[in-house]
């Protein structure tokens, strides 16, 4: 008679032959080593906070170090938080010392008299940059155990559903978990690699405990997350089979129930802020910036171009950047984009430096030009080509106008003001349209092949379900999962999946790989060609599950199929949820903002230039030529001197790079919303909105200026 010992060894050596068995030594044994391998970009920050952190050791409260440890280990940042305050602190200091030492290097090398206000705007500046330094450097941890925090989480769902799948047909946590470490990516593979790395040093006994001990770190960003664990957990003491899958099946519903209630109320609670950022970040400034001509010179000259530049250019865009960081530190995770950009064969594209070099030799000779008025100042340039500074409209032979200069640059004394002339506005157009076009240009270069991959993957992915209950089907009919690719590829003529299917067959019968290599090739493989984490995740399981037999892989397909069918609705609705939000913050970005900009424009022009064209008629024609335009014009002139105001050339280059800057804030803060942490999209979006904005911009001003000018001359004459 055979014993049990005997029938148990027997079995445990056939579950041994069919099960992959997942060896200690996979993983590595030096944690530290293996991180820095996975996340460069943190370790960037921790080699700063432990040079300069060292530096000098400093004493910080009891309930801040709680704080900032808190955000370090949520953040899997390996320094200390003494180190945090420290690195703060020098940079700050370095940054407001530095300024310092050049403002008294200035003041002693030139004229006080000459540069007292610019010294003085220089060191409010450096001032400003010191506090922005300390609060970036400060909030670092935070925004990387944020962006941590949205990396891992996309992941969530499909760790799930490993765990689930392969539980499905082998109940074995510790084999389920390993399974699903060994395919995950990014920062959750780390974090679940760390489940077995803790038990390998003794930390907690069994893999339960330290997974129980892991979960409490999503304690309170992600409670579904431990919910859905804990119901697969609970399903190994389940003796009725059908009741252990029910249960497994359960833990899927929940997390995805629990990611689609989290980015609803998420959508609620962000339009309120969303709206707030556009009215103080892009109305107000901008309404703001058609008074400041005529402020300018009721104030005295106080307010230069330079002080407009610092406040527009550099406080407001610090201050926009700030409210948008709030607002993404609060986006809930489980949700987002989370396909493997790397695996694309064209990702070296997406890293080149190429599509920057090509920018730059379309965008500098445009910067030239728009610096054109300043470049005809310098002697040195003229003298040898027998150029003039400028030129009156008589002499370039576009009308009589002996008075009216080219350019228009004031002089006052040594120094000279402006370029006051519509011609220095039009020039400076080009200015804002470089740099528009140096990051238009290389980034569509960069992602314009990844996102037409993306595309392509996005199709194949909303065919994928119906073609993964066919592949089920067939090899629950018993055929051979590499026969079964055939049939599938087969029945899907004219389809996105077809091309898919037939790839993977091409490979088996012509290149003679493996099924598993038919797909995962980092060269031939079908999904390099498709690099989906849905699809990926799908076949992933498939190669495993087939080492179990064909049954359970034509039941592990089922599940996907209607895994895939769940996440594609709630995709949808979450979509839907954020559409409203994200296309009327797209819509005021991309429109409102540069078509007021660009009237803004218009309206400084013309003031500037009916002002200037009142005092030259004065200066020409006498100081009583002013009579015959009514007392207003007299009263216009003795109140605003032309060579006090904001010249209309710097005033639109200010608004110009408001408008690109804002744009870059706006559109990686739309694309976290949407999608979550996704480098290619943030990087395809900018070059679109970046040459629809400024084009929109450009045009509206320049036909605003033309036009308002026109008017104002036309109005003029009329006297």
């Amino acid at each position: 008679m055979v014993s049990t010992e005997d029938i148990l060894r027997k079995y445990s050596r056939k579950i041994e032959q069919q099960i992959d068995s997942q060896k200690k030594d996979s993983y590595s044994k030096d944690y530290s080593k293996f991180k820095q391998e996975m996340i460069p970009d943190i370790n960037n920050y921790e080699r700063w906070a432990r040079s300069l952190g060292n530096f000098i050791h400093l004493k910080i409260a009891e309930k801040d170090r709680v704080r900032i440890q808190s955000t370090l280990d949520r953040g899997h940042i390996d320094v200390t938080p003494s180190q945090v305050i420290t690195l703060a602190l020098l940079s700050m200091l370095v940054v407001f010392f530095s300024t310092i030492f050049i403002a008294v290097a200035i003041y002693l090398i030139t004229s006080p008299s000459t540069l007292s206000g610019g010294l003085v705007t220089f060191v409010l500046l450096g001032l400003i940059a010191s506090m922005f330094i300390f609060y970036y450097t400060y909030s670092m941890p935070q925004r990387l155990a944020n962006s941590w925090r949205l990396q891992a989480s996309s992941q969530m769902v499909p760790a799930v559903l490993y765990t689930v799948v392969y539980m499905k047909h082998t109940s074995n946590l510790e084999r389920a978990i390993a399974f699903a470490a060994d395919h995950l990516e990014g920062p959750l593979a780390l974090d679940f690699k760390k489940i077995f790395y803790n038990v390998e040093v003794a930390k907690y006994p069994t893999i339960k405990q330290s997974l129980d001990a892991y979960l409490e770190f999503w304690r309170v960003d992600a409670p579904e997350f431990i919910e859905s664990f804990h119901l697969i957990e609970s399903s190994l003491f389940e003796t009725s089979e059908t009741r252990r899958i029910q249960i497994l099946e359960k833990s899927l519903t929940v997390i995805l129930d629990g990611v689609y209630e989290k980015m609803l109320k998420y959508s609620r609670e962000i339009r309120s802020p969303l709206t707030n950022i556009y009215m103080l970040g892009i109305i107000l400034p901008t309404l703001a910036l058609a008074l400041l001509p005529l402020a300018s010179t009721l104030l005295g000259g106080i307010i230069q171009w330079y002080h407009v530049l610092v406040i527009f250019n550099v406080i407001i865009p610090f201050g926009v950047f700030y409210l948008t960081s709030e607002v993404l530190l609060k986006r809930p995770g489980g949700y987002g984009e989370s396909a493997m950009l790397e695996l694309n064969p064209q990702y070296k594209q997406f890293a080149s430096r190429e599509p920057w070099k090509k920018a730059f030799v379309i965008a500098f000779p445009l910067f030239l030009i728009g610096i054109i008025p300043f470049i005809l100042q310098a002697s040195f340039i003229t003298a040898p080509l027998g150029l003039q500074s400028d030129y009156t409209y008589k002499e370039l032979g576009i009308n009589d106008d002996e008075t009216t200069k080219f350019f228009d640059f004031k002089t006052n004394g040594s120094s000279f003001s402006g370029p006051f002339g519509l011609a220095g506005t039009l020039f400076s157009f080009f200015i804002p349209l470089s740099i528009a076009l140096f990051f238009a240009i290389a980034y569509n270069a960069k992602t314009k092949g990844l996102i037409k991959a993306r595309e392509d993957t996005k199709i194949l992915e909303d065919e994928f379900t119906t073609s993964l209950f066919q592949l089920g089907n067939r090899l629950g009919d018993g055929l051979p999962a590499e026969i079964a690719f055939s049939r599938v590829a087969e029945s899907t003529q004219g389809q996105m999946t077809h091309r898919f299917f037939s790839t993977v067959n091409q490979n088996i019968q012509q290149m003679g790989m493996s099924l598993e290599s038919a797909i995962f090739d980092k060269k031939r493989g079908a999904l390099t060609y498709y690099p989906s984490t849905l699809i990926a995740t799908s076949m992933k399981i498939l190669v495993e599950s087939v080492k179990k037999g064909l049954q359970i892989a034509a039941q592990s397909l089922m599940s996907i199929s209607e895994y895939v069918k769940n996440i594609q609705k709630i995709n949808q609705r979450l979509k839907d949820l954020l559409a409203e939000i994200v296309s009327d913050m797209k819509s005021n970005m991309t429109f409102l903002a540069p078509l007021l900009s660009g009237i803004v424009v218009g309206l400084s022009t013309m003031i500037t230039f009916i002002l200037n064209k009142l005092q030259i008629i004065q200066a020409t024609q006498g100081a009583n030529a002013l009579e015959g335009y009514g007392s207003l014009a007299v009263n216009l002139v003795k109140l605003f001197q032309v060579e006090q105001m904001i010249p209309p050339y710097f005033l639109q280059i200010s608004i110009g790079l408001y408008i690109i800057e804002i744009m870059f804030i706006l559109t990686v803060a739309l694309v976290t919303v949407d999608a979550g942490k996704d480098p290619l999209k943030e990087k395809y979006d900018l070059s679109k909105n970046l040459l629809y904005g400024i084009s929109l911009y450009l045009v509206t001003a320049l036909l605003a200026t033309l036009a308002l000018s026109f008017l104002a001359s036309f109005a003029l004459s009329s006297f």
